[in-house]
């Protein structure tokens, strides 16, 4: 029906030319990062390795911990990304008057640079992707993209199915650009669409948070809240060692890897680490366990198949977006089709803006 397929038309160029810079942007900036992660430890190695020997120890934590709160302002808060492995730095993700990372050799302490949370092609290019510069607007802004790409997806391949209903798979390369570049978007969209739309749906979920407390809801289970503490904090009072308090996580898992230890943010809450056990396909590790810093008392330890269904579903959903879930083969799955992304999102900007220079040139 000549008719609703010109409705198809219609829908498909609008949604690609009021948000399809912004997928353009997602997928590009997407496959950078795959690229750039490893390039930027390589250039950068003094950062984020250690210089270790066969007998060293690393520095207990709550020296680190002492030296570094007395480089920044009160009020700051703290995140240890801890090694994972014999040669690599210790990071402290810094926010306060200064938001960044802080790399320290685990051995003596020493600090080994500062980043600034954007300084760095690698920072600036994943605060690009994951937030459009934007903070929880951006986020936001990006799963409202996704829900348009499932549109254009639908409406691509309703005008890519041919009326013979045998899928026309050819790229002509020998009847010049504009028609090259035609069979580049139709097959492109058509063929890696889907992957496509992984990557833009799993990016989405991570992106805006209440995605999940949605699917937590749908699935009629209650969301997991983090623990209070059951005093109020005295001022007087040190907290306890942060090396005990990590033992202390490590001991309700037995096996496990201390991945990220988080320090309170503010009075009244709890210090938690987050372990990788070895069943776990998170990098990082979603289980968790919080702790009194005053006490040593455990409030509260789940693994992270004991999470609720949204919060749980992130287990896969990060490792698969990055693609490390799959190791290389998927991270070059991941690369291509962010370019692929970028690439259907020009191509179709070109085919709109040519076609429109033609009627301008010939209006009859």
């Amino acid at each position: 029906m000549p008719h609703l397929r010109k409705l198809w038309l219609t829908a498909h160029r609008w949604f690609a030319l009021s948000l399809g810079w912004v997928l353009a942007l997602m997928g590009i900036t997407g496959a950078l990062l795959v690229i750039s992660g490893p390039i930027d430890e390589r250039l950068h190695a003094g950062l984020f390795k250690a210089n270790a020997h066969e007998h060293a120890r690393a520095l207990p934590l709550e020296q680190v911990r002492q030296r570094i709160e007395a480089q920044f302002v009160h009020g700051s808060t703290f995140s240890f990304r801890l090694p994972r492995a014999a040669d690599e730095s210790l990071r402290v993700t810094v926010h306060g008057k200064w938001d960044g990372t802080v790399y320290i050799d685990p051995f003596t302490g020493n600090e080994l640079g500062r980043r600034a949370e954007t300084q760095g092609f690698f920072n600036a290019l994943f605060k690009l992707h994951s937030s459009l510069l934007m903070g929880a607007t951006g986020k936001g802004l990006l799963a409202f993209v996704a829900l348009f790409y499932l549109m254009l997806l639908v409406s691509g391949l309703v005008l890519w199915w041919p009326r013979s209903g045998r899928p026309n798979w050819r790229i002509e390369l020998r009847k010049g650009v504009s028609r090259a570049l035609y069979d580049l978007h139709r097959v492109g969209g058509a063929t890696i669409g889907i992957v496509i739309a992984l990557s833009v749906a799993t990016g989405a979920y991570m992106a805006w948070r209440p995605l999940g407390g949605f699917v937590t809801a749908m699935s009629g289970a209650r969301p997991m809240k983090p623990p209070v503490l059951p005093h109020s904090p005295d001022p007087a009072r040190p907290p306890r060692p942060l090396d005990t308090l990590v033992a202390q996580a490590q001991a309700q898992f037995p096996g496990a890897m201390a991945s990220i230890v988080q320090l309170p943010a503010k009075p009244g809450v709890p210090l938690r680490v987050r372990l990788k056990t070895p069943d776990d396909p998170h990098p990082n590790g979603l289980s968790s366990v919080w702790l009194d810093p005053f006490t040593g008392k455990v409030l509260a330890a789940q693994r992270w198949d004991q999470l609720d269904p949204g919060a749980r579903a992130v287990v896969v959903i990060y490792p698969l977006h990055t693609g490390e879930l799959g190791g290389p083969l998927l991270e070059g799955v991941v690369a291509i089709s962010g370019l692929t992304l970028g690439a259907i999102a020009v191509t179709g900007i070109w085919q709109w803006w040519r076609r429109r220079k033609i009627r301008t040139v010939r209006p009859y």
